[in-house]
């Protein structure tokens, strides 16, 4: 047994290994090498699905065998099933399946016969139902039956739709690919996108082609927002066995990209919130939500859902020492998920993107007030005392990827639009 925060034991089913499973080219994910060290340090066996062997997860002390396996994240679903089963034989016990973004987890839900026939254990979800939450159409459908607050969108069919809402609508606006499974084939934008003006929309239109795969959204100002997360995971009864509620200071590129500092802080409302829809759409499994808390109105907005561990999930651990990661190993072995608080005040900073963003949110002056003043404790995504070389990879491989993705924002910017 592990044992973390207060000496709280941890009792893994150690003969039950865990496999991230991750499909396209984005070696530098740290939510990978965070859920290898969680189960790791437990003494459970783990393996990773990898670009190639000098990835930052490939090189942790606590990983047992990495299978380098180049993928686009645009393969055939059968070609992708088939290497799953070749993975599931080499290995050659139950594993828990770990899936790090949408296309696996989709992929998983949806070809739950033959990843279940060969040892695979994972929660048995509804199968059509993680790629309608990870659709940005499918999730405002969704948050729109069940009365959930989600911004106004509107989802055009043609360049005309789109002439008609740029002649209507109150600019700024916010484009994002409508399908989470077209931004590694055909994306219309670089990630969440906002645009300035109308001029600006039709600009970016001109190469969406006839039928555009976006979706168009109300913007939040930032000065009247505040950006909040949730990390949970439901039972096949959609109870939460672990549930967790933090707010972001910073993202990357700001505002809408992925969270480079954030804290826990206890919200009942929102956790309740969560817990409320999940029940109503019947999904089990990890959750990562993030809701922005809209001043004007005074609700929270659900703008996205990735029905799978988030990359900023290791924010979260209960002093019984659960985090949703652990909660799903614990559960799928058939072991109790103990009870336990959140940390509150707890902060988690992801070393490589917050400077960056740091500087951008002093130019811009953006605060958030539920932020705790000073942290009970932080944990860095990549440096560990107990497992260096992931940090020291990430260093050596983050000058190329740095490059391109601030080459494409300026790119973005000089279209009459912002990324934010």
């Amino acid at each position: 047994m592990a044992r973390t925060n207060d000496s709280v034991p941890v009792a893994a089913d150690r003969d039950v290994p865990g496999l991230i499973v991750k499909f396209g080219n984005y070696p530098l994910h740290h939510g990978g090498v965070g859920a290898i060290r969680s189960l790791g340090r437990l003494g459970v066996p783990m393996y990773a699905i990898t670009e190639d062997r000098y990835t930052p997860a490939a090189v942790s002390r606590h990983l047992t065998g990495a299978f380098p396996w180049p993928t686009t994240g645009a393969e055939e679903p059968e070609r992708l099933v088939d290497g799953l089963l070749r993975v599931a034989r080499r290995i050659g016990r139950p594993t828990v399946l770990i899936p790090t973004d949408e296309e696996a987890a989709v992929l998983i839900a949806e070809h739950q016969q033959p990843l279940g026939d060969a040892g695979f254990l994972f929660p048995r979800v509804e199968p059509e139902l993680p790629r309608r939450l990870a659709s940005k159409q499918g999730l405002h459908e969704l948050c729109v039956e069940h009365g959930i607050a989600s911004p106004a969108a509107a989802f055009p069919e043609s360049l005309g739709d789109i002439e008609e809402f740029a002649a209507a609508a109150a600019f700024p606006v916010v484009a994002k690919n409508r399908e989470a499974f077209t931004r590694r084939t055909r994306p219309a934008v670089n990630g969440t996108t906002r645009i300035e003006t109308p001029d600006g929309l039709l600009s970016l239109a001109r190469d969406w082609g006839a039928r555009p795969g976006v979706i168009l959204q109300e913007y939040l100002p930032r000065e009247q927002a505040e950006d909040w997360i949730v990390h949970a995971y439901f039972d096949a009864d959609s109870t939460p066995l672990a549930m967790f509620t933090g707010v972001k200071v910073r993202s990357w590129p700001p505002h809408a990209g992925m969270t480079a500092n954030a804290y826990v802080v206890d919200n009942p409302e929102l956790a309740d919130l969560a817990a409320r829809f999940i029940k109503q759409i019947g999904f089990t499994g990890i959750i990562d939500l993030d809701l922005r808390f809209d001043r004007r109105d005074g609700q929270y907005k659900l703008l996205d859902f990735n029905p799978r561990m988030g990359a900023q999930f290791r924010l979260f651990e209960s002093e019984s020492g659960i985090d949703v990661v652990r909660a799903m190993h614990l559960h799928l072995t058939g072991r109790s998920v103990p009870e336990g608080e959140q940390r509150a005040g707890h902060r988690y900073v992801v070393e490589n993107i917050d400077l960056p963003a740091l500087l951008a949110y002093r130019r811009s002056g953006y605060t958030t007030p539920h932020a705790p003043a000073r942290a009970s404790g932080t944990e860095l995504a990549w440096l560990a005392a107990d497992d260096m070389k992931p940090f020291f990879t990430m260093l050596a491989r983050f000058v190329r990827p740095g490059a391109k993705h601030l080459y494409q924002l300026w790119r973005t910017n000089r279209r009459g639009s912002t990324t934010s």
